[in-house]
């Protein structure tokens, strides 16, 4: 029987991983990310089933070597989906719109997600405890398995990543599409249902919030709103454009002072399904700029002194990039896309709880119980 690490383990292997690329980088041309990525790509190619479970584990298994015990991870996965069905027969919504079988299933998502059940077993009642933020390392800058639906599998622990991309994958398993969608640092979950068309449901909090809320950031311009930028419902592909952003992520963490072939390879065909996907734009942006600089230094030139920018471009492939570099920096302010300081994020996150009553949308409340 094949044998599996522990997750523990496995980050103790990812972080010495890190290190030995920090000291010699590896062979660029891995083949566990060349799997993930030609996996997400014939989805969206449609030469294979489309499967969001699949191409996040992809992901995840690139950035393991191999290692990540899907096999258990997709038990859980089960697990929590004959809950969701468990939920969804011993309970009667109020909500009586004709779409009240679909509804009722994000409810159970919902349910499982952010709220305390009690659980009959036999003739004692336990209580189910829902899955919580992690406030530590919110956006993986010093361990980007934080950021992981692995790790929140395995510790209930999570953040506005992995929540609702498991709350997409839970959707999937009971026959139900669910809508990703953006906002400065940010990922929650939008549906379309009749009573209210769209709404949103924020996982860090457990909430419903108006989008009023997302609009007191301060930070989403109006035309990052019209060119889809920040609070559109992604749709199948695009959602998987965002696994092809992580997967472009995972690749610059094991690999550190790679030559950005690859990233570019992931993020522009991410692009290529999501034009606007600002996220994938600046790591394109910031790939190239890296390469400009390893020019640089080529030519001993120290990148701090304004003068030798003008230098370095006297090599046709250095202007190239600078000239990449200008166009796509101004293409991303263009669009709308303002950067949020992550300081300012986690105080705007928090603000959704102080002011629960200004933000809440009270009609689904009352529709997702009995």
């Amino acid at each position: 029987m094949k044998k599996y690490l522990s997750y523990k383990t496995i980050s103790i292997i990812s972080l010495v991983l890190v290190w030995l690329s920090s000291v010699t980088v590896k062979a660029q041309n891995n083949q566990f990310y060349n799997d993930a990525y030609q996996t997400i790509d014939n989805m969206l190619n449609d030469k294979q089933k489309y499967s969001f479970k699949d191409a996040v584990f992809s992901v995840e298994n690139a950035y393991f070597q191999g290692k990540l015990d899907t096999v258990q991870l997709n038990n859980e996965i089960r697990f929590l989906t004959k809950f969701a069905k468990a939920i969804i027969a011993n309970r009667d919504l109020n909500y009586k719109q004709s779409d009240k079988d679909k509804v009722s299933k994000y409810a159970a998502i919902y349910s499982i997600m952010c709220q305390t059940l009690s659980i009959a077993v036999k003739d004692t009642v336990i209580q189910y405890k829902p899955f919580n933020y992690d406030f530590k390392d919110v956006f993986g800058h010093n361990d980007i398995t934080n950021l992981f639906v692995s790790k929140l599998l395995t510790t209930k622990k999570g953040n506005c990543n992995s929540m609702p991309y498991l709350y997409k994958i839970l959707a999937e398993e009971l026959g139900e599409t669910a809508n990703l969608a953006l906002a400065p640092n940010h990922v929650y979950i939008k549906h379309q249902i009749k009573s209210d068309g769209w709404y949103n449901t924020e996982l860090t909090s457990g909430m419903f919030p108006q989008d009023s809320w997302l609009m007191a950031s301060g930070y989403i311009h109006l035309d990052a709103i019209k060119n889809g930028v920040f609070m559109k419902a992604l749709n199948n592909k695009e959602s998987l454009a965002l696994c092809l952003f992580d997967l472009a992520q995972a690749y610059n963490r094991n690999f550190p002072g790679n030559d950005g072939e690859f990233v570019l390879k992931a993020v522009n065909r991410a692009i290529e399904i999501s034009p606007n996907f600002a996220k994938a734009l600046i790591l394109r942006a910031e790939t190239h700029k890296q390469q400009f600089e390893k020019l640089m230094d080529k030519q001993n030139l120290s990148s701090t002194n304004p003068e030798n920018l003008k230098k370095a471009q006297q090599d046709p492939k250095a202007k190239e990039l600078m000239d990449l570099m200008i166009q796509e920096y101004g293409h991303i302010y263009d669009i709308g896309y303002r950067q949020m300081p992550e300081e300012m994020y986690l105080d705007w996150l928090v603000s959704l709880r102080a002011e629960r009553n200004k933000y809440e949308n009270k009609k689904l409340i009352n529709n997702f119980t009995k």
